[in-house]
């Protein structure tokens, strides 16, 4: 059983999830506009800098609300926008993959 001051702060981080929900929603189509993007060739380096932002700042609020899986992976986007990359199937379908699993974890929260 719960006690009060746990309950407060649940109802807080739920409160403070429907905030944040939609700039993690815009932040993840950022990531997904940029897996496609670099499916079709190298992007652009504003486009590259906007993904690792969006992931950076999804790695820390996800780990706010325990999400640890979303922080995972919104850091080894990050890590991975961070360097010049060149277009290969397989990282292009690892980025891909890995902004939908994102979006999947930040839809599943209750």
């Amino acid at each position: 059983m719960e006690s009060a001051p746990e309950n407060a702060l649940a109802a807080a981080l739920d409160r403070m999830w429907a905030q944040f929900l939609p700039q993690m929603h815009e932040r993840v189509q950022v990531l997904e506009a940029a897996a496609q993007a670099f499916a079709a060739g190298p992007l652009p380096l504003s486009q590259q800098r906007e993904a690792q932002s969006a992931a950076h700042k999804l790695a820390g609020t996800l780990g706010t609300f325990g999400l640890t899986r979303g922080t995972v992976l919104a850091r080894e986007l990050e890590l991975i926008y961070a360097q010049q990359n060149e277009p290969e199937d397989d990282l292009a379908e690892r980025l891909a993959s890995t902004a939908a699993e994102l979006r999947r974890l930040i839809d599943g929260r209750k």
